[in-house]
């Protein structure tokens, strides 16, 4: 593997904004696909209270090399004061998908 291929998981708080956020990812070359997935209930405590929502999980393919500007991008684009951000690192996959997501995010 050429670079160090990320899975960036990040909650939305709706179908509208994980859209938003995935075409702007796309077309920036920070991410090669995004993902976003069916809303799910998420519990969490926030000020001293738990908390319920209905979330829209996005499922973001990106590089190591592109996750700064990524994080950026999204801290940008998100309406939550702390957005959930989590990069996992992906350890195997099929040679060819990981050469498309390292060229996808290629700096144009």
């Amino acid at each position: 593997m050429p670079a160090t291929a990320l899975l960036v998981l990040c909650n939305t708080p709706d179908a509208d904004c994980a859209a938003q956020i995935a075409q702007t990812l796309v077309e920036r070359r920070l991410a090669a696909c995004v993902n976003i997935l069916a809303p799910c209930q998420s519990v969490y405590r926030w000020q001293d209270k738990i908390e319920q929502a209905t979330e829209v999980p996005l499922l973001i393919k990106t590089t190591a090399a592109r996750y700064a500007g990524l994080e950026a991008a999204l801290r940008t684009l998100h309406p939550y004061e702390v957005p959930e951000i989590i990069a996992l690192p992906i350890a195997a996959g099929l040679p060819a998908y990981l050469d498309w997501l390292v060229q996808e995010t290629a700096d144009a």
